[in-house]
């Protein structure tokens, strides 16, 4: 016989998010660095203006194509936490909780660590305090010494700031992550039209002297680094729970947002090759910041790195809102730590799961090991995509009798484009990092024991309850 409740129900979490929401989420998840750096490193494999350009508009489809898949999915199961649920329910909470494990472990924290510190390299342009440079302190640890730098402190502290600003509340850490944003579309704009606008340094070739030998295999390199510069467009589907409309909210939101993202990627590409010649891309590192020099000399480059400076710092902003939603119903099914599954009575929002995220964050931006562990799971970040695609038509075999308030458009062909891109991109990166790839299988590998032990402890406590 069951105990009666007693008290006052359970907190819960606050509808407070429209399609404006989502669509920001969005566009401040992809808008990192990329679209300031990784033109240049495609140059080096495709060289050719017409085909830079075309990757990009491609990219961007193969991106919509991924959007109106998950659109689907976020409707079918409109809950905080977006690939755990959708994997949970296509194939077994087994492949849920993998996702959530590598998410946390790696995955998210990993990633919000990478963008810290890249954030603290451009502050210390500004501030030589915060230079990756600069050692703020030597840790000897008898093995090694570790070294902490101003980028990583700058980093930390930026992590620290906007975990407190989600922790107090949803309205709170979407408002700051909108206005950041749109800071971000602003400057995007403005440099994009200036130079567009302005006398061409270079008239690029865009149909004629396309090269001839090997010129698919390099697309398909070029288009990787594509792929990767529009992650974190599916952040909005981890926020479907605290949605107003989710049915109607999210799918608009992840195409409106990878539909401006698209246009704003152009827009540079575009103004990156009126201005510099193709060996010019080839020979920087940072193509955003040259082309600046180029167009508006070196005021305009300060000005450039302002723009990273606030992307950078928008797009940990998104992270931190979105990712945290994941291992709140990890929890709640008793596959992760049982003090993660409560949410904060006063402000409703994961605050177990903010603190714990910032926390691990913040200690991997001073490991130093940031980059290297997100490079060994970047194989499993691809899988889980190729798996998510996949699991439309899983769902639709499955449950087809479940409301869908929005169905794939175009389906089976736009997610089989999906499913099939990111299948190439799983093949592709065991090809080119196979050790890193088997490294990232073993992250996910530990995960097994700690999945069979929260089941068992959630079975057993089930059953003594």
């Amino acid at each position: 016989m069951s105990k009666p409740e007693t008290g006052a129900p359970a907190p819960e979490l606050v509808k407070g998010l429209g399609v404006w929401d989502a669509t920001l989420v969005t566009v401040g998840a992809i808008l990192g660095t990329g679209i300031f750096i990784t033109t240049g490193d495609i140059a080096r494999v495709v060289p050719h203006a017409g085909l830079i350009l075309l990757l990009w508009l491609a990219g961007g489809l193969v991106t919509m194509a991924g959007a109106l898949t998950y659109a689907e999915l976020g409707g079918l199961f409109p809950r905080a936490g977006g690939q755990y649920h959708f994997l949970k329910e296509a194939y077994s909470p087994f492949w849920g909780f993998l996702y959530g494990w590598a998410a946390f472990l790696v995955i998210m924290t990993g990633g919000i660590a990478t963008l810290a510190v890249g954030f603290g390299e451009y502050l210390g342009a500004f501030l030589p305090f915060f230079s990756t440079q600069h050692v703020v302190l030597a840790l000897p640890l008898g093995w090694k010494t570790l070294e902490i730098n101003g980028g990583q402190v700058a980093g930390a502290l930026a992590i620290t700031l906007l975990t407190a600003i989600n922790y107090i509340g949803l309205k709170e850490g979407a408002g700051v992550q909108n206005a950041i944003t749109l800071v971000k579309i602003g400057s995007i704009v403005g440099l994009g039209l200036l130079g567009l606008f302005g006398p061409a340094p270079v008239s690029p070739q865009l149909v004629s002297g396309i090269p001839t030998g090997g010129v698919l295999a390099a697309m398909g390199v070029g288009m990787i680094a594509v792929l990767w510069s529009f992650d974190g467009w599916y952040g909005a589907t981890n926020l479907a729970g605290e949605m107003r409309r989710p049915g109607r909210d999210l799918p608009m939101g992840l195409i409106l947002g990878t539909a401006i993202v698209t246009l704003l990627y152009t827009l540079l590409n575009v103004v990156y090759v009126r201005t510099l010649t193709l060996e010019q891309m080839v020979a920087t590192s940072r193509i955003g910041e040259s082309a600046a020099l180029v167009l508006f000399g070196p005021m305009g480059a300060r000005l450039i790195n302002v723009a990273v400076l606030i992307s950078t710092f928008g797009c940990i902003s998104s992270t931190i809102l979105y990712a945290a939603r994941i291992y709140l119903p990890m929890a709640q099914d008793g596959l992760f730590l049982p003090s993660l599954a409560k949410i904060h009575p006063r402000y409703k929002t994961p605050a177990a799961c903010i603190l714990a995220q910032g926390l691990w964050s913040v200690l991997l931006t001073f490991s130093g090991s940031y980059e290297q562990l997100y490079t060994y799971v970047v194989f499993a970040v691809v899988l889980f995509h190729a798996l998510t695609g996949a699991a439309v038509f899983v769902l639709r075999r499955k449950r087809p009798d479940a409301e869908r308030p929005y169905r794939t458009w175009g389906y089976p062909l736009v997610p089989l484009v999906f499913v099939v891109s990111s299948a190439a991109l799983v093949v592709n990166t065991l090809l080119e990092k196979p050790t890193e790839s088997l490294i990232g299988l073993a992250i996910l590998a530990l995960g097994v024991p700690a999945y069979l032990y929260w089941r068992r402890t959630a079975t057993y406590g089930r059953e003594t309850s």
